[in-house]
């Protein structure tokens, strides 16, 4: 079983995708989430019947449960099945899911790859765990309190990796880079001081004067619109240094050859063997993060289309862009066939390894 609970609420069963429509019950799809978002995906009967029906009395929620158990596990493929569904359980006084079956939670895959970013420190592995955030959890839940803590935790943690990732960029001098971050950071939270004021600091660091001063009335407008109030004292110390010229331009890092201090980069190239791209690549955007998400949660993923169309080159360029996120990096071997290094023991941002293959090469064992 494979869920998606960030940016929308999808659920595929083996080779079977659930219908939003298939969810006759609404409660049997809130106990599902409940489930997919509790630890270990077990919680007891009495918790959950508190946080769906919180004004029933105990007689009354005991019922209501019963009856949403039944719906849900219809919804999920056994519907005959009292206690003995793959899927949903009860053991006792607990309800669980998916106990003896697979189960991948987006959710999950991005904590994990969140730890494993701060862990390694590097940008790959940074990209691919922000890749992994589709959008906020579960927002057509928005009003349900038993969502709202999760859904900050993991905003909170989407944007301070989002502030990390531009701090790293401008250690190494990429003050572009650097600056798409945070605005893309803002993009999520508009609101965001500390954004802002990266972004008027980079803006004055790159010579963009003009720009970082307006950066501070967008900032003031903001802030002035949604709270009422003025920009920190920090952030007025920032516009005063930035007026009075006291930030001299810093010019970007240019790379005429291999950087001697970029360790990173030599370790990288090393786990590939990935030939350099004689063109640039623009573009697909929508694909290429489609591609980096399903790497999350599969050990062999084959890209299909008519001849031509480019999947070669795209499958390049994620492995290109993930072979740092990966132990073992990533190799082209016959075919055109991507895999990672077999030198990795270990798997990716969500713990498992990945492989890339076009047609015909696709019966390569994971």
């Amino acid at each position: 079983m494979r869920v998606w609970l960030l940016g929308g609420f999808q659920v595929s069963v083996g080779p079977r995708t659930l219908e939003d429509k298939e969810w006759r019950l609404r409660k049997a799809a809130a106990l599902v989430k409940l489930l997919f978002l509790a630890p270990k995906h077990r919680m007891h009967r009495e918790q959950a019947m508190e946080l769906l029906w919180p004004d029933l009395d105990p007689r009354a929620a005991a019922n209501n449960l019963r009856h949403t158990l039944h719906y849900a596990r219809r919804t999920l493929g056994s519907p005959r099945v009292a206690t003995t569904s793959p899927y949903l359980q009860v053991r006792g006084e607990m309800l669980e899911l998916c106990p003896d079956v697979p189960l991948w939670v987006d959710v999950e895959a991005f904590e994990e790859a969140a730890t494993a970013a701060r862990r390694a420190g590097d940008l790959a592995t940074y990209r691919a765990a922000l890749d992994l955030y589709a959008g906020d959890l579960l927002y057509e839940d928005r009003y349900e309190e038993w969502a709202q803590e999760r859904r900050e935790g993991l905003k909170s943690t989407y944007v301070s990796l989002l502030v990390e990732l531009a701090g790293l960029y401008e250690e190494r001098g990429e003050l572009g880079p650097a600056v798409e971050a945070l605005r893309r950071l803002l993009r999520s939270e508009p609101a965001h001081e500390g954004a802002h004021a990266g972004l008027m600091r980079l803006c004055a660091l790159s010579g963009e004067r003009q720009a970082a001063l307006v950066q501070y009335e967008r900032l003031r407008e903001v802030l002035s619109g949604e709270f009422g109030t003025e920009p920190a004292a920090a952030s007025q110390h920032l516009y005063e240094d930035i007026v009075a010229g006291r930030l001299a331009p810093r010019p970007e890092r240019v790379e005429d050859g291999p950087r001697e201090d970029s360790r990173e980069e030599f370790e990288g190239a090393r786990r590939h063997n990935l030939p350099h791209a004689l063109t640039s690549f623009i573009g697909r955007e929508h694909e290429l993060v489609a591609i980096k998400r399903a790497l999350g949660m599969t050990r062999l993923l084959t890209l299909t289309g008519s001849g031509g169309s480019g999947k070669t080159r795209l499958a390049l360029e994620v492995a290109r862009d993930l072979a740092g996120a990966y132990p073992g990096g990533a190799l082209r071997g016959a075919r055109g066939a991507l895999g990672r290094g077999a030198g990795g023991a270990g798997g990716g941002p969500s713990a498992q390894g990945a492989r890339v293959a076009e047609p015909p090469a696709c019966r390569h064992a994971p």
